[in-house]
C-alpha cells in the first residue's frame, strides 16, 4: 500500500493518500485554500487514484478543514472514531476565532470503533483506539505494509498535547504503551505533523515516553 503525505493550512497538518491497486482513501485532509485542494486533487489524479472515503483520525480543527472539500468533490462517505464525532462537530462553532471564516462542516456516515478493519482496495487498516490527544482519538494500522497512520498521538520524540478539551495526559501515555509500543519495532509511524518514525526509535528515544 503506498502512502503519499501532504503538509496543509497553517498548523503544518500532515494529510495522507493510502492508494492499494488504485483505489484509495483520504486521511485527515487538512487542506483549506484553493492552491491546497488543488495540490491534492493533482497528486490523485496523477497517479489514477479511485478515492473510496475519507478517514478522520480525530475531529480537530487541523486535521478536519478539507472534510467537506474532499467529500464534495470525490463523492465518498466520511468515516470518524465513534467517541469523537462530538469533537468534530465543535469546529463550527470555533473556526472563525481561529480565522478560518470559510470552514464548512460535514456530517459523518459511518462511525468507527476498536478493532474494525476498514478496506483500501485490497489492503485493510485495524482500527485502534487510542484516546488522550483528543477523547475519541483513533489511529489505523496497517500489519501487511508495517505502519500506523497515527494522528496526533505520537511524534518524532515527542508526543500529542493533552492541554485542549477532552485531552488527558494518562490517557494519551496509556495509549501509547498498550497500543503503538506493542506495534512491531520496525512499524513506521506517520503522524500528524512532523517527520515519520518508527516504534523502535520511539521506544528508544522519546524523551516523554521511553522504554528500557
Amino acid at each position: 500500500m503506498e502512502v503519499i503525505s501532504f503538509t496543509f493550512n497553517p498548523f503544518m497538518e500532515n494529510t495522507y493518500v493510502l492508494n492499494d491497486g488504485g483505489k484509495g482513501v483520504i486521511i485527515d485532509p487538512g487542506c483549506y485554500d484553493p492552491a491546497e485542494e488543488i495540490e491534492l486533487i493533482e497528486a490523485i489524479e496523477s497517479k489514477g487514484i479511485i478515492i473510496e472515503k475519507i478517514l478522520n483520525t480525530h475531529g480537530h480543527i487541523d486535521h478536519v478543514l478539507g472534510n467537506c472539500f474532499a467529500k464534495a468533490k470525490f463523492n465518498v462517505p466520511l468515516w470518524v472514531g465513534e467517541h469523537d464525532a462530538a469533537t468534530l462537530k465543535s469546529v463550527e462553532a470555533y473556526a472563525p476565532s481561529y480565522g478560518f471564516q470559510k470552514y464548512s462542516p460535514a456530517e459523518p456516515e459511518h462511525l468507527m470503533k476498536e478493532g474494525d478493519e476498514i478496506e483500501v482496495g485490497g489492503g485493510k487498516l485495524k482500527v485502534l483506539f487510542v484516546p488522550g490527544h483528543a477523547p475519541g482519538h483513533i489511529a489505523f494500522y496497517n500489519a501487511a505494509d508495517g505502519f500506523v497512520i497515527g494522528g496526533d498521538v505520537l511524534f518524532q520524540e515527542s508526543i500529542g498535547r493533552t492541554d485542549l478539551p477532552g485531552g488527558d495526559f494518562d490517557s494519551l501515555m496509556n495509549s501509547i504503551r498498550e497500543k503503538f509500543y506493542t506495534l512491531p519495532d520496525e512499524t513506521i509511524v506517520y503522524p500528524g505533523h512532523g517527520g515519520e518514525t518508527t516504534i523502535g526509535h520511539e521506544k528508544k528515544f522519546n524523551p516523554f515516553i521511553r522504554l528500557a
